[in-house]
């Protein structure tokens, strides 16, 4: 037994660093598989049984693009907004829609919201323990009486290896800023901060010390 000890560590080793670039191929190629039979849906009726592979990332790319150039214009903003009613408006939709669609408007690169894209270090005062955050909100105005008045921030807290959570309250003195993109902080937390950050894996950063 002690001597297929080895084998054994040698194969959980291989299969750990083989599961996550296997699951990336998976995924990428269901996705462009995916876009492939929707070009290909499109343009047949044009261009008949002529097809170059690859169109469908191109023209999934393009929809993307000109999508994003259509909502940026005011009267498709209006005509999002009432594309967006029974979503904003089901009882049960509205709250995941809700939330989804505020999540992705933290991470769009607005240029009056980057002071609110803030990666900090929270920790309470007499407490030695330390967790990264992203900073929410800077101030508490808009919000219910009891928490309006406060000169808190909101930090929300996201957990590792799995999509959700917490968002705490805290007064603004109990969190520092730090060197670090929102993109680097939640992949960071999503592995557990097991795997280090974008910037040291590109050089950007000097290892540590042996």
């Amino acid at each position: 037994m002690d001597a297929m000890k080895p084998i054994y560590q040698y194969f959980f080793r291989g299969l750990l660093a083989f599961l996550p670039v296997a699951l990336t191929v998976y995924v990428l190629y269901l996705f462009v598989a995916w876009l492939e039979s929707v070009a290909l849906w499109l343009v047949r009726p044009i261009i008949g049984d002529f097809y170059l592979p690859g169109l469908g990332i191109l023209l999934g790319a393009a929809m993307i693009v000109g999508l994003g150039f259509l909502i940026s214009q005011p009267p498709a903003a209006r005509l999002l907004s009432w594309v967006e009613l029974p979503f904003t408006n089901l009882p049960v939709v509205k709250s995941i829609y809700s939330s989804l669609k505020s999540f992705a408007d933290y991470f769009a690169p607005h240029k009056k919201e980057e002071a609110q894209q803030q990666v900090v270090v929270l920790r309470a005062p007499g407490n030695e323990m330390t967790i990264v955050g992203l900073v929410t909100r800077q101030n508490m105005a808009g919000l219910p009486p009891g928490l309006a008045e406060l000169d808190h921030v909101a930090v929300y807290l996201p957990m590792g290896y799995m999509i959700g959570g917490y968002t705490v309250f805290v007064p603004r003195s109990w969190v520092t800023p730090i060197d670090m993109s929102v993109e680097e902080a939640m992949r960071a937390s999503l592995l557990a901060w097991m795997a280090s950050p974008m910037r040291q894996a590109e050089g950007n950063t000097p290892p540590p010390a042996p």
